[in-house]
């Protein structure tokens, strides 16, 4: 028969694990000053995410690689102008990939937070 100290720990490791799992923050994208259809500046409003990747609107993958900056920033520069909305994929420090759909939209303005469906 278990003790009572042991069910207290049990029970007191699954209500942190709970309270851990609800402090999520909903994902942004800023879209950073000087930003234009074929240069574009992204900035998370979490520094838990790596690798980003943007996938064009009517695309089939995720062609496009962004570089991160010192900052906290997210850079691309292309020939020609991206087709928009922009979906983003990166890969959390934590674990695993996540896809934010249809995130930068075609009418895009600088300095402009833009919300996610996803929580970090």
């Amino acid at each position: 028969m278990a003790s009572r100290s042991s069910i207290l720990l049990a029970t007191a490791m699954l209500v942190a694990l709970f309270a851990v799992g609800l402090c999520t923050t909903p994902l942004t994208f800023q879209v950073g000053k000087g930003s234009k259809p074929g240069h574009l500046i992204l900035t998370p409003n979490v520094a838990t995410i790596s690798d980003v990747e943007i996938k064009e609107h009517g695309g089939d993958d995720f062609s496009f690689t962004l570089k991160e900056g010192p900052t906290g920033t997210w850079t691309l520069d292309t020939k020609a102008p991206l087709k928009y909305p922009l979906c983003i994929r990166f890969a959390v420090k934590s674990g695993g990939y996540r896809i934010a759909d249809d995130v930068i939209p075609a009418d895009f303005k600088a300095g402009t937070t833009y919300k996610t469906t996803l929580s970090i």
